[in-house]
């Protein structure tokens, strides 16, 4: 176990990151063993065949510090072509906690997870007289690890390593203020110096990436790390430009100066961030995705084809294939239709998907429209039924909505009202926050997180409708990882073919949590089960799928993996007690070495109910470790003494 020093917040976070998975070639592996290796991985001849996690238990209040910590008492066996077995010890690596003065690569400091505004000034918190200070985050979210060739940065020893890290939001202001959505996201790169003889990676830069070109960023969820190396962002719950609420008015204020400055047509897209070799970064939106509630875009092997999912009631599930590989700056953007008989149990059956196609754009062109158009060109929106020609009914975030669409405006509508012009066109939209997305390539399987499986897609439930096709008889709060078959050769619900390998044609449940009454902890779902599950990333090598909690239902959020031969679900990492697990990221292999990277959000976000049999023992330690609920961490799970390395086979 080990407990992450000064930290914290509210979203303290629990990365994983860079969880090494040794020599999959084995040469170095001796080095590793400490003179501990048969002759066979000594000589390099033996390869590497399969790994194995052993987990952990829920940490209790025999043990409060390891509930109020990142705790990690997991362990990894990696079994040879020999027939050996080799055994390592996991533990935790923070690069920083937010909040902490981290080097600028200019012989100077900046502040981690810092708030800047348009102009580059930082954003101040006032809210307390005299201790007036820089906001800075406690939410990091998406993280993605990378290397680039002829990087070349002052202060690496060894290998210049980069990751990009996103904020996601902040929860309060140091009055306790409910700040949630109101600030401009940051986004940064890191510059981490890797040892070349044990994989540890250490901080040497912090870069904040500039975001005034595309209008700074709105709430930056989820991401992952494109096949051409880029770190592909989000903006989740896109704000309504026919009723914009307080926070987005906020969010304007702050940002611009006026709170109807911002569009809310800028907002709601793909962000996409370059690293550069001296250790910057540069960032660009694509519009064209569609503006929904993304959770993160997952590019599959083509490097054409985007799957998603939509982290909101009334959600969809969205597919974009590009025109070009490495290029989404156009392409078309497709949602999916259900077909009857979708199930939150593993054993049912799956049900089919068919794909319709909401239309082709470029970035430019609705980056174009976005600026010109006010939403009222668009189409027509009323919260009550008005009795009028040429109107639908349609649910949009678990709300009646009644639609209708101005002549020759289906691409704006498309791909700026796109929540509503799906509903109107057919799909299903009735799928209740569908998180995380990743792929297992060998298998040609996808999978995504349904958080939580409730209201939307339960017959007679608030926001049901049953065209959607899904039907459940009841809620299941824990939630459930869905499986996608991917295949070629399809064709869109007009008969227009789709032009890629990888349209997924069957959903069906592959993991579900267990709904409980209360434990003697306060858990309302099973310990041992997963509970609504978001961040998701596949290993290829490990033939694992990482599985990170956002739950209101297990006291201490944890990140699983599971693997998908052995059907073996472990948990192999606890959150501090109100966090929840992000950032999760995947890295089989990064000049040798292997890493799991993840964060975590707001430590000590109690909730009534859940937390009141821990709250009163936890809150003085969480925060005293996460300055004052205020920090959040960012890091790696790795091996201990020194990082493992699957080398290449």
């Amino acid at each position: 176990m080990t407990d992450l020093p000064v930290a914290t917040r509210r979203q303290a976070l629990k990365l994983l990151a860079g969880a090494p998975m040794l020599p999959l070639g084995a040469a170095s592996l001796a080095s590793l063993m400490a003179g501990g290796a048969p002759a066979a991985l000594a000589a390099g001849t033996a390869k590497f065949v399969s790994a194995k996690f052993t987990g952990m238990p829920a940490p209790t209040l025999a043990d409060p510090a390891a509930m109020a910590a990142t705790t990690v008492g997991s362990r990894l066996a990696v079994k040879m072509s020999d027939g050996s077995t080799h055994d390592f010890k996991l533990t935790y690596h923070p690069f920083f906690v937010t909040g902490d003065s981290v080097p600028d690569g200019k012989g100077g400091t900046i502040l981690a997870g810092g708030y800047y505004d348009i102009a580059h000034k930082p954003i101040i918190d006032r809210s307390v007289p005299g201790k007036e200070r820089q906001m800075f985050s406690d939410s990091p979210d998406g993280t993605s690890l990378l290397s680039l060739p002829n990087a070349k940065v002052p202060g690496v020893a060894g290998k210049p390593v980069f990751a990009v890290v996103q904020f996601e939001y902040n929860s309060r202001d140091q009055s306790g203020a409910d700040t949630y959505g109101i600030l401009p996201s940051p986004i940064a790169v890191l510059t981490l110096d890797q040892d070349p003889r044990t994989g540890h990676l250490k901080l040497v830069k912090y870069h904040n990436v500039d975001t005034s070109a595309v209008h700074a960023l709105w709430i930056t969820c989820g991401a992952s790390l494109s096949p051409w190396n880029t770190h592909l962002s989000s903006e989740e719950y896109e704000p309504d430009a026919f009723f914009p609420n307080k926070t987005f008015k906020a969010y304007s204020k702050i940002v611009f100066g006026d709170e109807t400055m911002a569009n809310p047509y800028h907002y709601g897209h793909l962000p996409e961030v370059t690293v550069h070799p001296d250790g910057t970064g540069s960032i660009k939106k694509h519009y064209n995705l569609g503006r929904i509630s993304r959770e993160l875009a997952q590019v599959m092997p083509d490097e054409r084809t985007v799957l998603f999912g939509d982290d909101i009631n009334n959600g969809g599930l969205f597919l974009f294939v590009a025109d070009k590989a490495r290029d989404l700056s156009a392409g078309t953007l497709y949602v999916a239709k259900y077909g009857p008989g979708f199930s939150v149990d593993p054993a049912a059956p799956a049900a089919t998907l068919a794909w319709i196609r909401l239309g082709h754009a470029t970035s430019r062109d609705i980056e174009g429209l976005a600026s010109q158009l006010k939403p009222a060109d668009i189409m027509d929106v009323a919260l009550e039924d008005p009795k009028a020609p040429g109107f639908t009914k349609i649910w949009y975030g678990g709300k009646e909505n009644w639609v209708r669409l101005k002549p020759g405006m289906e691409k704006a509508a498309a791909f700026l009202e796109t929540h509503r012009y799906a509903a109107l066109v057919g799909a299903s939209m009735a799928l209740t926050k569908l998180e995380g997305t990743t792929v297992n390539i060998k298998d040609k399987v996808a999978y995504s997180a349904i958080s939580y499986a409730r209201d939307t897609m339960v017959k007679g439930s608030k926001g049901w409708y049953p065209e959607s096709n899904i039907a459940l008889d009841k809620r299941l709060m824990a939630g459930a990882v869905a499986a996608h078959d991917l295949k070629g050769g399809q064709k869109d619900t007009s008969g227009a073919a789709i032009k890629s390998e990888w349209v997924p044609v069957l959903s069906k449940t592959l993991l579900a949590g267990e709904d409980i009454s209360p434990d003697a902890l306060g858990n309302t779902a099973h310990a041992d089960k997963i509970a609504n599950p978001d961040n998701l990333k596949f290993s290829e090598k490990l033939r694992t799928l990482f599985i990170g909690e956002d739950s209101g239902m297990h006291v201490n959020n944890f990140l699983w993996a599971y693997n998908v031969d052995t059907k073996e679900l472990t948990r192999i990492l606890s959150t501090p007690a109100g966090a929840e697990s992000t950032g999760l990221h995947a890295v089989d292999e990064l000049n040798g070495w292997t890493y799991i990277m993840s964060n975590f959000q707001h430590p000590g976000d109690w909730e009534k109910g859940l937390h009141d049999k821990v709250k009163d023992t936890l809150d003085p330690l969480v925060r005293a470790n996460w300055k004052d609920r205020f920090g959040a961490a960012v890091g790696y799970i790795t091996a201990d003494p020194t990082s493992l390395k699957l080398s290449r086979l």
